[in-house]
């Protein structure tokens, strides 16, 4: 079910002189990020920040530019993202779904902003109260807390030392 076109509009944020995009995009609530076509990359002059490795759904592995940021706009809200290019179609991940409070209705089969706040995008940011939410650091020694109180969940990959940021911090070779 989780599959819906809404009008959405496309800008690049640091290019005002460019014409912002009207576009019809895929609202998926089982993707992750904002895709778009090349075609539109190279309308809205979008530069590639990074190449990302995507797995596709039969399992295969595929290096696609990573370009940005976009801006997205949808009805009253307004969103900021990077967008991975590829496919045929402008695609619209829970990401960029939750980052402008927009929900799909199934009853209706469409995109629309957050009934229960219609007027302005809310967003959760849990402060305090982790222990009650996420059990003591020994029951979860993986969540942390960041300094603004931001709780998150931290992942070690081979190669990398966990941290609170969102960059991952090389480990030292000794």
């Amino acid at each position: 079910m989780g599959l819906v076109d809404a009008k959405v509009v496309l800008r690049n944020p640091t290019r005002p002189d460019i014409a912002p995009l009207e576009v019809e995009a895929l609202a998926d609530s089982g993707a992750v990020h904002v895709c778009i076509p090349e075609h539109i990359q190279i309308q809205l002059e979008l530069g590639e920040i990074a190449r990302k490795e995507v797995i596709l759904a039969d399992g295969t592995r595929r290096l696609v530019p990573y370009v940005g940021p976009v801006e997205i706009r949808f009805k009253n809200r307004i969103g900021f993202s990077g967008a991975l290019v590829m496919g045929d179609q402008p695609l619209l991940g829970v990401i960029a779904m939750e980052d402008m409070d927009l929900v799909i209705s199934p009853r209706t089969r469409t995109l629309d902003v957050n009934p229960s706040s219609p007027n302005i995008a809310t967003s959760v940011a849990k402060q305090g109260n982790e222990i009650a939410q996420h059990g003591t650091p020994n029951e979860n020694p993986g969540r942390k807390t960041t300094p603004a109180g931001v709780s998150c969940h931290l992942v070690e990959e081979k190669g990398f030392e966990p941290s609170t940021s969102a960059l991952r911090t090389p480990r030292s070779p000794n």
